[in-house]
């Protein structure tokens, strides 16, 4: 009996670890920026954007901590930092 009681909390315990997990996940997806949104920033963690060797429009992200000290993460649009080298 100590057994299954054991098992069960176990398995208990596995799905709320997950459910936090896809909880912590699905928060984290950027929210688009658009032309005149306000920004809250008190300090830049992240800027990202994929790799390209072709000067090109890519899709950025910049993740940021707000003045109530919350994590933003937006996305954006600019052009890669492959057109800096390119003559």
């Amino acid at each position: 009996m100590n057994m299954r009681i054991l098992l069960v909390a176990s398995a208990l315990a596995c799905t709320g670890f997950a459910g936090l997990a896809l909880a912590d996940t699905a928060s984290t997806q950027p929210v688009p920026y658009h032309y005149g949104m306000p920004l809250d920033i008190k300090q830049v963690t992240s800027m990202t954007e994929p790799a390209t060797h072709d000067c090109v429009v890519v899709t950025a992200e910049m993740k940021f901590i707000d003045s109530a000290g919350k994590q933003q993460d937006i996305s954006y649009l600019k052009l890669s930092d492959a057109c800096k080298y390119n003559s």
